[in-house]
C-alpha cells in the first residue's frame, strides 16, 4: 500500500482528492492545521468506507514544525505520493495590497511548497518511484485582478514544478501541476454567482472538487509514468 500525503486535505479539493486516492488504495495522511475536527470527519469516513487514513496536523509554514510531523512517518516506509493543495487567497488591488498580505499568500503556497516537500525526497528518490502534484491555478497562467499575490504565488510553484521535474525524472518520480478554473467550493461559491460562471467559462459551469480528483489520481497512477514538468489546467474551456 503507498502512502500518500495531501495537503490542506480537509478542503473542498482537498477533501475529494483524499477520498480518491483512498479509493485507489493508498493509506492517505490528511494534511489540516486550523480544520482538524473536518479532516477527522473525512478521515473517519474513508475508513468507513473501507479506505485509510488518518489526519496530519501542522502550519506548512513552520519549517522545523512540518519537519518533526513528517520525520517518523518515513522512517520506515516513504511517502510516494505528495498532493500540495494547501494555499491561501488574502485579495486586495495591488495599490492597496498590505505586506503581511503578499507575504502569507506567498508563504502558504510556496514556501509551503519547499517545507513539506523538500523532506520527503530522499525517502521517495531511494524507493525510485514518486509523485509529487502541485495545486495551481489558472491565475498563475492568466493573471487574476486583485491576486497579484495569488498568481505570483502558483506562477512561482509552476516554475519550481518543472525544475523539479527535471532533477528527480530518472529516479522514477513525476512531477506535476494542475491549474484549476473555477471550481465549486465553498470559496468559490461567495466569489462568483451562475451568470458570471456561464458569461466566464464556455461549458457554462462550474467545475467539481471530483473532476480535479480525478486529474489528480490519474497523475498519481502508473498510469502516468511519463508525464512530467506538465502544468494542466483543468477550466472549462476558459484557457
Amino acid at each position: 500500500m503507498k502512502h500518500a500525503l495531501v495537503t490542506g486535505g480537509s478542503g473542498g479539493i482537498g477533501a475529494a482528492i483524499c477520498r480518491r486516492l483512498a479509493a485507489d488504495g493508498c493509506h492517505v495522511y490528511i494534511h489540516a492545521h486550523r480544520s482538524g475536527q473536518a479532516a477527522q470527519t473525512l478521515a473517519e469516513a474513508i475508513c468507513a468506507d473501507g479506505g485509510s487514513a488518518q489526519v496530519l496536523a501542522f502550519d506548512v509554514t513552520d519549517a522545523s514544525g512540518v519537519a518533526a510531523a513528517l520525520a517518523p512517518l518515513i522512517e520506515h516506509q516513504p511517502i510516494q505520493i505528495l498532493v500540495n493543495n494547501a494555499g491561501i487567497h488574502d485579495d486586495a488591488v495591488f495599490p492597496g495590497m498590505r505586506a503581511e498580505q503578499w507575504f502569507r499568500v506567498i508563504d502558504v503556497s510556496l514556501n509551503g511548497f519547499f517545507n513539506v516537500t523538500q523532506p520527503l525526497m530522499m525517502a521517495m528518490i531511494r524507493s525510485r518511484w514518486g509523485r509529487i502534484i502541485n495545486v495551481s491555478s489558472i491565475a498563475a497562467l492568466t493573471g487574476n485582478h486583485g491576486q497579484v499575490n495569488y498568481s505570483a504565488a502558483k506562477g512561482a510553484l509552476n516554475s519550481a514544478t518543472k525544475s523539479l521535474a527535471r532533477e528527480v525524472a530518472s529516479r522514477g518520480i513525476t512531477v506535476n501541476a494542475v491549474a484549476p478554473g473555477i471550481i465549486g467550493t465553498a470559496m468559490s461559491a461567495d466569489a462568483f454567482d451562475a451568470a458570471e460562471i456561464a458569461r466566464m467559462v464556455p461549458m457554462k459551469r462550474a467545475g467539481t472538487p471530483g473532476e480535479v480528483a480525478d486529474l489528480v489520481g490519474f497523475l498519481a497512477s502508473a498510469q502516468a509514468a511519463y508525464i512530467t514538468g506538465q502544468i494542466i489546467s483543468i477550466n472549462g474551456g476558459i484557457i
